[in-house]
């Protein structure tokens, strides 16, 4: 690896790793979370409110996702210089990201248990008391939105600043880990909206129906967010990368006059190893003698985003070279 690459890939991986300003909202938001939802949990009980109780139950749910994220900043930057982590410890925080949207998956699934219960089962709404705390909880999510969106634009602003995949015209990828949790202060947001709606449509106008239906319809919307993230987060840890541009950039900078056998590529493997940097192993025929791996390294550091590469570089004669070519 180049000392420049090998430089520039731990500046990227420890900012990302230890990315205060995302810890630090992740945090604050969980513990904003846990508060919200132990005033509602007592002040049910207190007041023998179902809604109230069924509210703050519900908020635990996104209070504990929520600290998962915040545990995965904190156990990323504990081990970021353990050196049994071969490309440091930024799936961590993909892996509290993918655990977070099973969970949100989960909170899905319990709203629509939830709501079909109270389609077949009606129970007694107590209107006013429950807008209240509908309105509540949009707030509080409307504030913690507003903290997790501001440490995503801080991060945004230092990728464009720092980053490698703007000037070979890739996507931008985002904090997934900060991603899901602010999924979660969204989809709470979102449901607490459609409470309020339907809250406000059974008060007004006697539509008992429209509390359970908008929570379907509520889990519904949830569990496409979760079904985006859980994507975007399995493709990482499962190293899917062989359909990203920087693949055929590593052909195109490599291979020479591959179909008449001067220079080609028999085997490729691409993997990310940080947010916007990849690593890639590859072998080589070639019937060029002059070639070797450090000059194919050269030719790969034109994409910074390259950060780290194991070359086998195979000499044959033409006519070997051109068979392999052509199989």
């Amino acid at each position: 690896m180049h000392t420049e690459n090998l430089a520039r890939w731990s500046h990227d991986h420890r900012f990302h790793v230890s990315n205060a300003t995302a810890e630090r909202s992740t945090r604050a938001v969980m513990w904003i979370t846990a508060v919200t939802m132990v005033v509602e949990i007592v002040a049910g009980w207190w007041f023998n409110s179902m809604a109230l109780l069924a509210d703050g139950w519900h908020m635990s749910s996104h209070a504990l996702a929520i600290g998962l994220s915040a545990f995965a900043y904190a156990t990323a930057r504990r081990f970021a210089a353990d050196p049994r982590f071969a490309f440091g410890t930024w799936k961590i925080e993909i892996l509290g990201g993918f655990a977070s949207a099973v969970f949100l998956l989960g909170v899905a699934i319990m709203m629509v248990t939830g709501s079909l219960e109270r389609m077949f089962d009606p129970q007694p709404i107590r209107y006013q008391e429950a807008i209240v705390v509908a309105v509540l909880g949009l707030v509080v999510n409307l504030v913690c939105a507003r903290i997790l969106g501001n440490a995503h634009h801080h991060g945004h602003g230092h990728d464009h600043a720092h980053g490698h995949d703007h000037a070979h015209g890739h996507e931008h990828h985002h904090d997934l880990n900060l991603k899901s949790a602010y999924l979660h202060v969204i989809a709470d947001a979102a449901t607490s909206v459609l409470a309020i709606v339907a809250l406000v449509g059974g008060w007004v106008y006697g539509w008992s129906w429209l509390d359970p239906l908008m929570g379907i319809v509520g889990a519904v919307l949830v569990a496409v967010w979760a079904k985006g993230l859980i994507v975007d987060t399995g493709r990482i840890l499962l190293d899917r990368e062989m359909d990203h541009p920087v693949v055929d950039e590593i052909r195109d900078v490599v291979e020479t006059d591959a179909d008449a056998g001067e220079t080609r590529i028999t085997d490729l493997h691409v993997w990310r190893v940080g947010k916007n940097v990849y690593a890639c192993a590859l072998t080589v025929v070639t019937h060029n003698h002059a070639l070797n791996a450090e000059q194919i390294r050269q030719q790969l550091s034109v994409h910074e985003e390259i950060v780290h590469s194991t070359i086998e570089v195979h000499y044959c004669s033409d006519a070997t070279a051109h068979d392999a070519a052509t199989q």
